[in-house]
C-alpha cells in the first residue's frame, strides 16, 4: 500500500495490542475501525492523528482552552469530506505501516483532506512537535517511547 501525507486511513487492533499504552485512543468497538485518521508520512515513521465527529464535544473543550489560554492548537474542528469534523492532535501518535488496516474511502475513492487543510495540520502539528522539543508537551501519549518501539520494529 502506498501511504500519502493527507489521506485518511484506519489501524489495526494489533497496532493498540503492541504499544499497549493506556492514554493511546484505541479502536472503538473492536472490528469497527474507528476513527479515522489522517496521516502524515515522515520516512518510515507515520503519524496518524485521529479525526472525530463529536463536535459538540470538542466544542466545549475548546472554548475551555480559548478562555483559559486564548487560544487552542491541540483541538481544531474543520470541514472533512463535507463535515464538520474534529482534528485531535494532543491525541496523535506514531505508527507503521504495516498496522494500517485500510484508507478510508468516501464514495468509492481513497478519501483525503483539501490541500489547504493539509498545510494547516502539517503546520500545527510540526510546531506542537518543535514545542514539546523545547519541553512543552501537548500531546497525551508518550510519543517518544511509542515512536523508540516502532523504530525498533523496523531493525
Amino acid at each position: 500500500m502506498k501511504v500519502k501525507t493527507g489521506y485518511l486511513y484506519h489501524i489495526r487492533d494489533e497496532f493498540f495490542d503492541a504499544v499497549n499504552d493506556p492514554k493511546l485512543m484505541t479502536n472503538h468497538e473492536r472490528g469497527k475501525k474507528r476513527p479515522t485518521y489522517f496521516t502524515i508520512k515522515d520516512k518510515n515513521i507515520l503519524w496518524f492523528i485521529p479525526l472525530s465527529s463529536k463536535v459538540e464535544k470538542y466544542q466545549k473543550i475548546i472554548n475551555r482552552k480559548i478562555e483559559k489560554y486564548g487560544f487552542c492548537n491541540t483541538i481544531f474542528i474543520r470541514k472533512i469530506l463535507g463535515k464538520d469534523s474534529v482534528i485531535l492532535f494532543q491525541n496523535a501518535f506514531p505508527t507503521l505501516e504495516k498496522y494500517i488496516d485500510h484508507v478510508h474511502t468516501y464514495n468509492g475513492v481513497p478519501a483525503k483532506v483539501s490541500s489547504l487543510l493539509k498545510e494547516e495540520i502539517l503546520n500545527n502539528f510540526k510546531y506542537l512537535l518543535k514545542l514539546k522539543n523545547r519541553g512543552i508537551n501537548l500531546f497525551f501519549v508518550d510519543i517518544d517511547k511509542i515512536k523508540e518501539k516502532m523504530l525498533e520494529e523496523l531493525k
